[in-house]
């Protein structure tokens, strides 16, 4: 059931992705010159011209985005912690593997707060969970990456603990639970970029995990909505935008 899961959050995302959608129509625009079809190509390549405006000017993306960022503080209160969650996807293990050495991503804000966060409470364990995202898993562990990144940024070994078999925020949930068995009256921070943080919750709730304070980073939406010209950016806070939304759909639905 986890890897049927696992396959359809992929197809999924592909789906709900805004440059599937243009790619779509592009095609068909391309179609209905091959074919012939002047009424599908005008049609087609129309709605793709305006897409690509309205996507590049009108902050369409960090509307989505933004709520869900803002959903916990950005500094909760706290004066005791047991232990310290960090969700993997702050790695980019293709780009590892080519240097030889743990390259970070956008993400990568979730492993340097993690390792701030544990000089801030020196008797935290610190558990990274991660494993691999990619469809076919290749690239290896993220967590194995995390290992010599966090030790070479001064966390001592004996502190960190590791779970590099989960594909994505449920597993991260439930497989990391087994490592540390957390107990009630416990208090364990959760790191993961500030969009994500709502479905991560809810996962580590499903989970059975003891209340947990979020501890949102990787804030993506900027303090304000503004017209401009950015398609790249904006097809980028879309698609994380849609993609969380639709995840905590299907999480909600399916008890993850």
């Amino acid at each position: 059931m986890d890897t049927l899961f696992f396959i359809a959050a992929k197809i999924v995302g592909f789906l709900v992705a805004p440059s599937t959608w243009l790619a779509a129509l592009a095609l068909l625009a391309v179609l209905g010159i091959a074919l012939e079809r002047r009424g599908l190509a005008i049609w087609s390549s129309s709605i793709l011209f305006c897409s690509i405006v309205l996507l590049a000017v009108l902050p369409l993306g960090a509307a989505l985005v933004r709520p869900l960022e803002h959903m916990y503080p950005q500094e909760p209160r706290i004066s005791e912690v047991d232990g310290i969650v960090v969700l993997g996807g702050g790695i980019d293990l293709d780009a590892s593997r080519v240097a030889g050495r743990p390259e970070l991503n956008e993400a990568g804000d979730r492993i340097t707060a993690a390792v701030a966060l544990s000089r801030r409470f020196p008797e935290a364990r610190v558990l990274f969970t991660g494993g691999s995202g990619d469809l076919f898993g290749r690239g290896g562990s993220e967590a194995d990456a995390a290992r010599d990144l966090m030790l070479s940024l001064g966390l001592a070994e004996e502190r960190l603990v590791l779970e590099g078999a989960s594909r994505n925020t449920a597993e991260n949930a439930r497989l990391s639970r087994k490592v540390v068995d957390p107990q009630e009256g416990e208090t364990w921070l959760l790191v993961t970029s500030a969009f994500h943080m709502r479905r991560a919750v809810n996962s580590f709730e499903a989970a059975g995990w003891p209340a947990m304070v979020p501890y949102p980073v990787d804030f993506r939406a900027g303090g304000t909505l503004s017209v401009g010209w950015d398609l790249a950016s904006s097809l980028q806070l879309l698609r994380i935008g849609l993609r969380e939304r639709v995840g905590l759909l299907g999480y909600s639905l399916f008890g993850r």
